[in-house]
């Protein structure tokens, strides 16, 4: 603005159509002993629509009204990811020093049955126990002494412990001939979630092979405030709600970080939720829903007399919080407020605003840049 004319018209300076501003003061911060009316925010019907400036009455009894005073706190919500369950997997690994002649699994996700074939190897070390059991044993029947005996029952331990099946022993004992491949075979039921080998490749002893993981039950990991711990007690269940999922589920705490991770200062939660049919997958967001917090001893029911406002509506200035109050048409006064525990929709107002108060709930931050 160039300067003040008292009569409507057009600047004499610039040509510019004069607007009509109100004869109040500019907004300040109020000072001890001045009249907070004083530094009230007076905007045009043009501002607050352009503003897109809402308020709302806070502690309404409205039907559906987000912010009335009655009534049950919101649910917190925690991020989380869905992950295998680590005391439900097991890792492959070759057993010997050969080359994968056949490989059975040739892609992750593939579900396997308990004893379904893996891989077949070829290797010298079971070459040359085969050829001693079946020695072995021929030379058993032809002497009266249990030497043979003896020595069959160790060799066929040694081949037990690279892995090779009581049938497999059996099948060896009765064709007498060695078998130039040895087929292993699942331990157990679950999918496929790594492969690391290809077919033809030449395997070291201890070489991991394959990863396999029963979904039958999956882990929901979350991070979470030290604060918010106390909703999440060891051992107690809450509902999870996994995106793709038309309903939340309920899990176990089976688990909570001693310790802070590194400079985020958050604890890491693990859920177990039951899988059945294998409908949730590692890696699908998840949100676990925590319970409003039970009201201490002798207080009042958390929501029955607390007031609400949106998160957006609260603003945050180091460690003091404000909202914005209507107190006439168009004008506007910030309140330092003493905010409570927030919820991921709601703020708890503890002091500084009363039930039927009128709130801006949208447009806040605007109001709080024309104000500073």
């Amino acid at each position: 603005m160039l300067g003040r004319e008292h009569e409507p018209g057009s600047c004499p300076i610039c040509g510019m159509d004069l607007v009509k501003t109100s004869a109040r003061p500019a907004a300040q911060h109020t000072t001890p002993g001045e009249n907070p009316a004083s530094t009230d925010l007076v905007l045009t019907a043009q501002q607050v629509e352009l503003g897109n400036i809402k308020t709302q009455v806070i502690g309404s009894k409205e039907l559906g009204n987000p912010l009335t005073a009655a009534g049950p706190a919101p649910q917190a919500v925690l991020t989380g990811t869905v992950t295998a369950d680590a005391q439900r997997t097991a890792s492959v690994s070759s057993r010997v020093a050969g080359r994968i002649e056949r490989l059975y699994v040739r892609q992750t996700g593939q579900v396997l049955r308990r004893g379904a074939p893996l891989f077949s190897v070829y290797s010298e070390e079971l070459q040359s126990l085969q050829r001693e059991y079946v020695l072995a044993l021929a030379q058993d029947q032809l002497v009266a002494e249990p030497t043979y005996r003896h020595f069959a029952e160790a060799t066929a331990q040694k081949l037990r412990l690279l892995g090779v099946s009581a049938g497999q022993l059996r099948q060896l004992a009765a064709s007498g001939r060695p078998s130039p491949l040895v087929t292993y075979y699942s331990p157990g039921t679950g999918t496929v979630q790594s492969l690391s080998v290809v077919q033809g490749q030449y395997v070291a002893e201890g070489t991991p092979l394959l990863t396999l993981t029963d979904l039958g039950s999956v882990w929901v990991e979350a991070q979470l405030y030290p604060a918010e711990a106390r909703r999440l007690p060891l051992g107690g269940t809450v509902a999870v709600q996994v995106a793709g999922q038309p309903r939340p589920l309920r899990g176990k705490v089976v688990f909570l970080s001693p310790e802070l991770s590194g400079s985020s200062q958050v604890l890491l939660a693990r859920i177990e939720v039951p899988n059945p049919g294998g409908r949730l997958q590692p890696g699908a967001q998840a949100n676990v829903l925590l319970a409003a917090p039970a009201p201490a001893a002798g207080s009042a029911p958390i929501g029955a007399t607390t007031l609400r406002v949106p998160t957006e509506a609260v603003i945050h200035d180091g460690p003091r919080s404000y909202v914005w109050k209507q107190t006439g048409t168009r004008q506007y006064r910030r309140v330092r407020v003493q905010a409570g525990e927030a919820t991921a929709a709601t703020v708890p107002i503890l002091a500084g605003v009363q039930a039927g108060d009128h709130v801006v709930v949208a447009g806040a931050y605007l109001l709080q840049s024309e104000f500073t």
